[in-house]
């Protein structure tokens, strides 16, 4: 039943990329293990970046399992493919039992893709990483493999309409060296956005940005809020929900 409903959501994710004319670029899919497991560590900028991370690890006959929020099993659809994916929910305020079946999947020989920056970047840019990623590899004792995926910000993302309509938005999937975790769980947390820094800046170099765009960082003439304002519109969103307004986009 799982590895069922994983090949139908990969033949969906397919037929929406066909449907939307979107084209994929992938470089580097041979640094994705053929067996054993790993920590799949993908930049996040969009609400379907899974999409294409997921299709990578395909192209080398893997399954990925991913690590989500625990909210999204509120949503039906996606709670259905939560239990038939072997996805692991994160209760963000009590994350050790997801931690800790991440851990055994890794050891198990499983690919468990993780958010290392926990939510979508509005800057577009790398955000703070939080330490689960080189935490879990450490422990579990598998390698890291840092992921890039761009051009999904421009399909659906935070703050903005999704534009799911047929548009030919290409894609770029950038699959890095893979490495393994040091004693210091800094130095290899460190070494991780190295790593990711430098993929993203190279996939950023083969792709045309129009200058203003929404989608566009402002570091490459983009109209997209820089890293600190981006912090500052989070803060401020949060500050909103907590209080029960509605924040603005």
């Amino acid at each position: 039943m799982t590895e069922m409903t994983y090949r139908t959501m990969v033949a969906m994710t397919r037929t929406f990329l066909l449907t939307t004319g979107a084209r994929i670029t992938y470089i580097g899919e041979e640094n994705i293990p053929d067996r054993g497991g790993a920590v799949i560590a993908i930049n996040h900028t969009s609400y379907v970046d899974w999409l294409a991370a997921g299709l990578v690890a395909r192209r080398r006959h893997r399954w990925l399992r991913f690590m989500v929020k625990a909210e999204l099993q509120r949503v039906k659809v996606i709670n259905f493919a939560i239990k038939h994916t072997k996805t692991i929910p994160v209760d963000r305020s009590a994350g050790a039992d997801a931690y800790a079946t991440a851990v055994q999947r890794l050891r198990d020989g499983e690919l468990v893709g993780v958010y290392p920056e926990a939510t979508i970047s509005r800057s577009f840019e790398l955000q703070e990483f939080k330490l689960g990623a080189a935490r879990m590899a450490a422990q579990a004792d598998v390698p890291i493999v840092p992921v890039i995926v761009w051009g999904t910000q421009r399909i659906w993302t935070k703050g903005h309409p999704k534009s799911l309509g047929p548009r030919k938005v290409p894609l770029t999937v950038a699959v890095g060296a893979p490495f393994h975790a040091a004693e210091d769980v800094a130095q290899t947390d460190a070494a991780l956005r190295e790593s990711m820094t430098t993929l993203l800046h190279q996939v950023q170099q083969r792709y045309q940005h129009p200058a203003g765009a929404y989608w566009v960082p402002r570091r490459l003439g983009g109209g997209a809020p820089t890293l600190a304002e981006a912090v500052r519109i989070d803060a401020a969103e949060a500050e909103a929900r907590a209080a029960g307004r509605t924040p603005l986009q």
